[in-house]
């Protein structure tokens, strides 16, 4: 019977080996099962803004512009969950600032599409003439603005008609830029390819260490990003008041849409690669940890029900956006210092260092 008994351990811990996750099975995971399909989530919702602005541009109407304020609110959600992966297609062509260009805290942006509303810039109605322009004004920011800022009352009826047109046609550049997008991610011997399946020839990624790493980096600079670029500056702090001017997306109401999707795609990827499980026995609380302080991240978003110029003057949701800003700086050191550290990886000095 004792002998039974060390077989039927030996055995279980032998199929407990087996079963480890490896660092291929991690990238697969990233790829196939957060990735992709987050893109693809993000190309649907961008073309079915594209949809709704070319409808509302031929029957202008309350209803029309409803419709694609609510479709605007999908997207910039469906943004969020790819918005911090900076690699790859993201980062060639200008994409990341074409689709939004952030932050803006001097206000060039907005100068910029105010300009062209006032002076009705005919090049800015077709898309070749949009995308030859700044990128202030060709994405999702300039879209905001059109929907929901000053004069967009004029989007329900004929005055609004070159209003329309250039806000259809930034839906239509960030639909394309969408596009090119999945095409990155889906292309032979792309940045998928290479992610999955790392070798020396490649000229990005060589080996699982360096692929790993950049899926580690991803997150822990994508939380730095969103709490210093995104959060920060509008929060109260001891040393300033409130902004809520400097939310993102605050004309619309979609600033929580932008963070919740941020946050939900970070934990995706940590969650859907395994990556946090595939670490040395003493470490494996880890995932658990890491994914108990995302929940508890959007809980706090879930918490901010008010558009944010009300929020932060509320004291709980106000409380509750502080609460957020600390619990992002947590995540990040789990997933940068300790997640890493336990994975034997560097994922180096964030973009936001300078170095």
């Amino acid at each position: 019977m004792r002998h039974l008994l060390v077989l039927i351990v030996l055995c279980w811990a032998s199929v407990a080996q087996a079963e480890a996750i490896k660092p291929a099975e991690v990238l697969q995971g990233a790829v196939v099962d957060v990735i992709r399909p987050n893109v693809l989530r993000f190309d649907s919702a961008s073309r079915g803004l594209s949809s709704a602005m070319q409808a509302l541009c031929a029957a202008p109407s309350a209803h029309g512009k409803a419709v694609a304020q609510r479709q605007f609110g999908l997207v910039v959600a469906a943004y969020g969950q790819i918005g911090f992966l900076r690699i790859g297609p993201m980062m060639e062509a200008n994409r990341a600032d074409r689709l939004l260009f952030w932050p803006d805290r001097r206000g060039i942006g907005l100068k910029q599409v105010q300009a062209i509303l006032s002076s009705q810039d005919s090049a800015a109605v077709a898309l070749a003439g949009l995308q030859s322009k700044s990128v202030a004004v060709q994405g999702l920011g300039a879209l905001d603005y059109v929907l929901s800022g000053t004069g967009s009352e004029a989007l329900t009826g004929p005055d609004g008609a070159y209003r329309c047109a250039y806000g259809m046609t930034i839906a239509a550049n960030v639909a394309e830029i969408a596009g090119e997008l999945v095409a990155g991610w889906f292309a032979p011997d792309g940045i998928a390819d290479h992610l999955q399946m790392p070798k020396d020839s490649n000229s990005d990624y060589r080996s699982d260490v360096e692929a790993l790493e950049a899926l580690v980096g991803l997150v822990a600079h994508g939380l730095e990003a969103m709490r210093d670029q995104q959060l920060n500056p509008f929060i109260a702090t001891a040393e300033a008041p409130a902004k809520p001017k400097q939310a993102p997306f605050w004309r619309s109401g979609q600033t929580m849409a932008l963070l919740g999707g941020t946050i939900d795609g970070m934990r995706g990827l940590i969650g859907g690669s395994r990556i946090a499980t595939a670490v040395p026995e003493k470490d494996k609380g880890l995932a658990d940890s890491i994914d108990f302080e995302f929940r508890n991240a959007l809980r706090a978003i879930d918490l901010v029900t008010l558009p944010v110029e009300q929020a932060v003057a509320e004291p709980k949701q106000a409380a509750a956006l502080g609460y957020l800003a600390l619990v992002t700086g947590s995540l990040q050191a789990m997933v940068g210092e300790q997640l890493s550290a336990a994975l034997g990886l560097s994922v180096g000095f964030s973009a936001l260092d300078g170095d």
